[in-house]
């Protein structure tokens, strides 16, 4: 080739080898049964023409493109996918983008393919990993009717035997951290949930009642749309903790503790107890179940729940890259255990 002849393609590594196209193929990808000597040749002057193999191609000839695709649920009912404060996305998604290169793949963070504004066609993957994925969720069912693999990462451990997940336990969460608050001395808790329709939302709800009747408190729990966050947080907190809503024990007061699943909320509750000139945590205690910046730099910093991002979105990956290798795991695997950091929203009370 001369120069400026344009971009080197693999019949002229081939001419000028004096072989076929498919040996240079082999060559190249250390496939068939090419001799050391021509395999040396060949990409000697492969080089020298400055000619490179098409990766993506070659992906599509073998049905791998070496991409992964993320869809990470919790965005879809936000109004932005940087949330101001939380940093539980960024560490999940950087995490899973670095384990990805280490196996040789890349990583696509993409948006739902399955939504109406979806951008078509959707996302190109050999594997799909799905966060928080949602009831009866259309993505789900659409991999499956294609074959596609993928993990879901967050949902409760009773799946099925064979659901490719990895799965969080929030009811022992739950558990933890209603006892801790009662620890302090609460005798009223009250829980706000989201609105999502994610196991994350319906299993903290179910051991939440389960909790509070077995220990004979009053059942106090308020649903705020995740996208509502730290104002819709600021605007509940107030009505709550000025005794104007009942819950669902139909029964008027005060909470002396506030138990918020996103930090957001925990904060704009903390925030409206502070307007009230209460105190926290001697009047009332605040936790989150999932830590946040916010939780760290609020005053006082909230007690939260760190739901270990890095860890368990490394691990969905390798469970990916196995089950794309032709040997999964055994479905579902166990996530990272959650640890509760006690911050002076409650700390104070010990």
């Amino acid at each position: 080739m001369s120069a400026g002849a344009g971009r080197a393609t693999i019949t002229d590594v081939a001419l000028r080898a004096g072989v076929s196209r498919t040996t240079v193929s082999h060559a190249m990808n250390g496939k068939g049964t090419v001799s050391p000597a021509t395999s040396e040749r060949v990409r000697a002057v492969a080089a020298e023409l400055g000619y490179e193999p098409n990766a993506v191609a070659r992906g599509l000839r073998q049905s791998r493109l070496g991409v992964i695709a993320l869809i990470i649920r919790p965005l879809d009912s936000l109004d932005t996918a940087n949330p101001e404060g939380v940093d539980y996305f960024l560490r999940f998604a950087g995490s899973a983008a670095l384990s990805a290169v280490d196996r040789g793949y890349g990583l696509l963070l993409a948006s739902d393919p399955t939504r109406d504004d979806a951008p078509a066609p959707g996302p190109a993957a050999d594997g799909f990993i799905v966060d928080s994925p949602v009831e009866d969720d259309p993505l789900i069912a659409l991999l499956r009717r294609r074959g596609t693999p993928y993990v879901a990462v967050g949902v409760a451990p009773d799946s099925s035997d064979d659901t490719p997940a990895v799965t969080h336990d929030a009811e022992a969460d739950t558990d933890r951290i209603l006892a801790h608050l009662t620890a302090g001395g609460a005798r009223r808790i009250a829980l706000v949930t989201g609105t999502d329709r994610n196991d994350w939302n319906r299993v903290a709800h179910a051991a939440y009642v389960a909790w509070v009747q077995r220990h004979g408190h009053l059942v106090d729990v308020h649903a705020l749309d995740e996208s509502s966050g730290v104002a819709g947080g600021r605007a509940l907190g107030l009505d709550l903790l000025s005794g104007k809503l009942d819950g669902q024990s139909g029964r008027g007061g005060r909470p002396d503790a506030v138990y918020c699943l996103t930090g957001r909320h925990a904060a704009g509750v903390a925030d409206a107890a502070k307007e009230l000139s209460l105190r926290i945590p001697d009047d009332v205690q605040v936790v989150a179940g999932s830590d946040a910046v916010m939780c760290r730099t609020s005053e006082p910093p909230i007690t939260a729940l760190d739901l270990n991002p890095e860890q368990n979105a490394r691990t969905a990956v390798n469970a990916l890259v196995a089950a794309l290798s032709g040997q999964p795991p055994r479905w579902p695997l166990r996530g990272a255990e959650n640890h509760l950091i006690v911050r002076e929203s409650t700390s104070a009370r010990r």
